[in-house]
């Protein structure tokens, strides 16, 4: 592997002039900077991210930390990120905490010195969750959460105005004994989601004991949510499930036992994945633009790289749009 040692000597300068041109440090003259970059070009010269971290104290790395990596949410925040963070320069380094609270706090530990910034979704979506952020002594913005303390900015969705939305729609497309499917029960945008939903049933419907099943944000729980209704003791007409995957899942196993969805039965998700607009029927769902989450918040974060004081109340709260599809109007695919 070719060293700065050897760049420096083949164009006749000192180790520490060939540092500085590599670096795109001023100091050097054009004409000594043309000399170095053409010896590095021809010796195909690639600098050492570590030693480069150090001389320009800079990393180029952006710290990615997720509870979960898995499905197409999170592939669509990373994707927003990424579309951000590459025209600057930046790559990603990413952390899978598995919604471990701890491994969250550790990994905000190792990546100190190996990046340059954090986005962080902490687990269950609450802030509170990771402590007190100052500490970290690293630039941080929080990704689907607001902070309970300190002065963090976030970049968030409104998931209780969402939740409003599609309840209301489902109601005035007919609809009076909506199930809900929710999430886990400890997380934050699961909870605004429900109270959305509780909300307007009360107001609208005067019902204050809705049917509410259990679930997790993932498919295995529209699948057991399926199998309950399918065996019944209660009437319903529409499902109302915290997200998409729930969302899809239930509808596959619903129209395997013949139940007509959009027809019999109205369905719709949350979050508007990729997903939701090729299945069939396609799915009603609340968008709320993940891309642009990740995206957001990804540039607020070089916004703080780049000097600028930014605190909670620079944060964004995205307000989502509902998507309607087949699912709830019983159009054709």
């Amino acid at each position: 592997m070719v060293t700065i040692r050897e760049v420096a000597k083949a164009a006749g300068v000192s180790v520490a002039t060939a540092s500085r041109a590599l670096n795109g440090l001023s100091i050097v003259t054009a004409e000594t900077r043309a000399k170095i970059e053409a010896a590095a070009a021809e010796l195909n010269y690639v600098p050492h991210s570590g030693a480069r971290s150090l001389t320009r104290r800079k990393t180029d790395a952006i710290g990615v930390i997720l509870p979960d990596l898995f499905g197409e949410f999170f592939s669509e925040m990373i994707r927003g990120i990424d579309m951000a963070v590459h025209g600057a320069g930046k790559h990603l380094l990413l952390g899978n905490m598995h919604g471990s609270t701890e491994e969250t706090v550790l990994a905000i530990k190792s990546m100190r010195g190996r990046v340059d910034g954090l986005l962080v979704m902490p687990p269950n979506s609450r802030a509170e969750s990771l402590g007190d952020a100052a500490t970290w002594q690293i630039p941080t913005v929080l990704l689907n959460a607001q902070p309970q303390n300190g002065d963090i900015p976030f970049v968030s969705v409104d998931n209780y105005s969402g939740a409003r939305m599609v309840t209301e729609h489902l109601i005035d497309r007919g609809a009076r004994k909506i199930v809900h499917i929710s999430g886990p029960a400890s997380n934050r945008d699961a909870s605004e989601r429900m109270q959305g939903y509780r909300d307007v049933l009360r107001e609208r419907l005067s019902d204050t004991h809705p049917i509410i099943l259990p679930g997790n944000f993932r498919e295995d729980a529209g699948r057991n949510a399926a199998q309950l209704l399918l065996n019944r003791d209660f009437e319903f007409d529409a499902v109302f499930a915290a997200n998409d995957m729930m969302a899809v899942d239930l509808m596959a196993e619903l129209t395997r036992a013949g139940v007509r969805v959009g027809h019999d039965v109205l369905v719709a998700g949350f979050d508007d994945i990729p997903l939701a607009r090729y299945i069939s029927p396609q799915l009603t769902t609340v968008h709320s633009d993940i891309t642009r989450l990740g995206s957001s918040a990804a540039m607020m974060l070089l916004r703080l790289l780049n000097g600028e004081a930014l605190g909670a109340d620079a944060g964004i709260t995205i307000s989502p749009t509902l998507a309607v599809r087949a699912s709830t109007t019983g159009a054709s695919a």
